[in-house]
């Protein structure tokens, strides 16, 4: 499969590139700084130099044509402001989507947030980050031509992964390594039986294959 990763320098992107491309995939991650493509190159995917804020439909849609699959796995990240938040975490995901629609790519699994919602309530860069993610996965969900699944985390730590998840549509707050996060995410690009699904994720005492399985099987 070829795999477009949006977000492609991320610290869960670096780890689902390794991943991928050492199960056989060809993966690209798209990023913002050439200074990034060193990176992407050692964990095995084809980087991809274009700003989600700047680029257009067609110019994201050019990078998708021929993919089978895509991830947005782009964020603000910590220290950002509201005003980055409505333009990465709303607007270059709702651009993805529409891009990976415009090159017909059908396998679409994103990455957004524990509470996302686009009626979130409060004042804070966190209320507008929960309600920027929530406005994107809304429009995600409304893209009939996408078998879209949406993963929501929860605590990301940068502990090391155990593969031993609790993958539902509710699970409840808690913790979760990045490297589990990234596991979670290269098994459902894999199970298009999990499309039409928003999950949540945490650390558990499931591996993730069949915690995967058992998602798509209900």
């Amino acid at each position: 499969m070829r795999i477009v990763i949006a977000g492609g320098h991320g610290r869960i992107a670096l780890r689902l590139e390794r991943l991928l491309a050492a199960a056989g995939h060809e993966v690209a991650g798209m990023i913002r700084q050439p200074e990034q493509a060193d990176d992407l190159r050692d964990a095995g995917a084809e980087p991809v130099v274009l700003d989600l804020e700047s680029a257009s439909l067609e110019m994201v849609a050019a990078v998708l044509q021929g993919a089978d699959a895509a991830v947005f796995a782009a964020g603000a990240g910590q220290g950002s402001g509201a005003a980055r938040k409505a333009t990465v975490d709303r607007d270059a995901a709702i651009l993805f989507a529409d891009a990976a629609e415009r090159a017909h790519v059908r396998r679409h699994v994103v990455v957004s947030s524990m509470g996302a919602d686009p009626d979130h309530k409060g004042d804070e860069v966190f209320d507008a980050y929960l309600r920027a993610k929530g406005a994107a996965d809304a429009h995600v969900r409304s893209k009939s031509t996408l078998d879209w699944t949406i993963l929501r985390p929860g605590i990301l730590t940068d502990d090391a992964g155990t593969g031993l998840v609790r993958l539902e549509a509710s699970t409840g707050r808690g913790p979760i390594p990045r490297d589990d996060v990234a596991a979670v995410l290269a098994e459902l690009v894999e199970t298009p039986a999990t499309a039409g699904l928003t999950l949540e994720v945490i650390s558990g005492s499931i591996p993730v294959s069949v915690a995967a399985k058992d998602v798509a099987g209900n």
